[in-house]
């Protein structure tokens, strides 16, 4: 008899039936074109040309335009000429999570930003007093931008150490702090690390860096902003120690507090009236005028212009279309050429591959075009007379619409743009969540609320008076739009709009 309290360990066997999703790689990489920008999209195609030996680019065939009524048609389910399970094939519209067993951050998050569930979605979507009209302004056909810059920031800096009178050691410390420089041309890092690093003393290091601050462009290598407007008055022989202490406040200058300054600077409302303007006509940023790389244009994938017969007329940009095609003749000649089962095999694989991935190519232009033409058409009023009529939209509103998944929908928005009268926007920019008006019938989207709060703001100076957030929740709710002050705030702060209490100060100071 077994003893009271022990447990026998034993091996068996189980039959368990259960369901599970089948994701082949070829799946995997349809859901990973989906989401790729086209600069990632053409990287990727590269990598297949040199990979596979069948694909080749039709470059000599003019691109054939899609458009949002041929997308309707043939966008919809992957069709495979290899048999695959019924889920599999569904796979592309599952979740991230049904998936991968959980969504990547970047995933989640852009998920979570457009779901429409609540009015924290999008703080800060765009600043509306530097984009005009909204976004980014089309760039004309053929037009390119040219490049300014010639050598990096961290090339010109090097360029001044080498020929510099200092020694090699002091040299080799120079190379270590050019290497902590950030794009704005700040000195980033502890010199006592870099000291401990290279093995010197701290005092020869903080000497070097004096001589490296004598670089062009002047201010180059600061540690903080005081720092770099100093050296740039020190320049131009303006740093007293009223100068000194308006650095030292520069809190004080940002929140327009003048009679603080002029207490702490010594000086009446004339000099420091003069001394602001000073620090005005210096550069916080040297190191802006360089850069690693020139920037890029955004090229958008979808454009939309207004239709002669009425409406809007959306059509993929044949430009980054990669259009490849599977080298049939070459084909032929290798797979007769094959000699061995290896060889074979290695034919047979490329040709699937190639195959799968024209389909892929072509299935995701559709896709792209089908989810852009619902996109317009719910925010046609938008493109027509501007953001204020920007209408509420999330992602399972565009999916039903549709008949896709929602993830399927955010793969498509995610890093794609559309051009249009109004500018060049992200897909995903016409996502904004809701806010219910007075009489609860109707919604409006955030960002036009956001827009119509700058706009009042934007026409304070006109009649003297500025906007407190409580007057500007009373002007919105006689408006029919119900929203609270701490929201009216949070939307302020995001488009770098000051309190009422400071833009009274900067209306009386000019």
């Amino acid at each position: 008899m077994r003893p009271w309290g022990t447990s026998v360990i034993g091996q068996r066997l189980e039959v368990r039936q259960g369901q599970g999703l089948v994701i082949t790689p070829q799946l995997q990489q349809a859901i990973k074109l989906l989401q790729l920008s086209n600069l990632e999209l053409e990287a990727f195609i590269e990598g297949e040309l040199e990979r596979n030996p069948l694909l080749q680019r039709d470059d000599d065939a003019p691109p054939e335009p899609v458009d949002a009524a041929q997308a309707n048609e043939d966008a919809g389910e992957l069709r495979f000429d290899t048999p695959v399970t019924a889920d599999a094939e569904r796979a592309l519209d599952a979740r991230p999570d049904d998936l991968y067993g959980e969504p990547t951050p970047g995933e989640a998050a852009s998920d979570r930003a457009h779901d429409g569930s609540g009015i924290e979605a999008q703080p800060g979507l765009n600043d509306w007093s530097s984009t005009g009209k909204g976004g980014m302004a089309p760039e004309a056909d053929g037009a390119e931008r040219p490049d300014r810059r010639e050598i990096t920031l961290w090339e010109h800096l090097q360029g001044q150490a080498s020929s510099a009178a200092m020694s090699p050691t002091d040299q080799a410390i120079a190379l270590a702090l050019i290497d902590g420089v950030d794009e704005g041309g700040y000195l980033r890092g502890e010199l006592a690390e870099i000291a401990d690093r290279l093995g010197c003393d701290l005092a020869r290091v903080e000497a070097v860096l004096t001589v490296c601050h004598g670089f062009e462009p002047t201010g180059i290598m600061a540690r903080s902003v005081p720092e770099c407007l100093k050296l740039q008055l020190i320049e131009r022989n303006r740093f007293d120690p009223a100068m000194a202490a308006l650095l030292d406040n520069l809190d004080l200058l940002a929140k327009r507090d003048l009679s603080a300054l002029r207490k702490v600077c010594g000086v009446d409302a004339e000099d420091l009236s003069d001394m602001i303007a000073e620090l005005k006509g210096l550069t916080p940023r040297p190191g802006a005028g360089f850069g690693g790389e020139p920037a890029q244009t955004v090229i958008p994938d979808v454009m939309v212009r207004p239709d002669p017969a009425g409406g809007w007329r959306v059509e993929l940009n044949a430009d980054t279309l990669p259009r490849l095609l599977i080298d049939k003749r070459y084909h032929g000649v290798v797979q007769a050429g094959a000699r061995t089962e290896t060889e074979k095999a290695f034919v047979a694989d490329c040709a699937s591959q190639a195959s799968w991935l024209v389909k892929s190519l072509d299935q995701r232009a559709k896709t792209i075009l089908k989810v852009a033409s619902e996109i317009v058409r719910q925010q046609d009023a938008f493109l027509a007379f501007g953001v204020e009529f920007l209408r509420p939209l999330n992602l399972k509103t565009v999916a039903d619409a549709i008949g896709m998944h929602e993830s399927t929908v955010s793969r498509v928005t995610s890093n794609k743009y559309v051009a249009t009268p109004r500018g060049v926007f992200e897909l995903k920019f016409f996502f904004t969540a809701a806010i219910q008006s007075v009489d609860g019938q109707s919604s409006h989207s955030a960002e036009a609320v956001r827009h119509r709060i700058k706009s009042m703001i934007d026409g304070e100076g006109r009649d003297g008076d500025v906007l407190s957030d409580d007057r500007i929740v009373e002007i919105l709710n006689e408006a029919g739009i119900d929203i609270a002050r701490r929201t009216v705030a949070k939307y302020r702060e995001a488009l770098r709009i000051p309190s009422s209490v400071e833009r009274k100060r900067m209306l009386r100071t000019g």
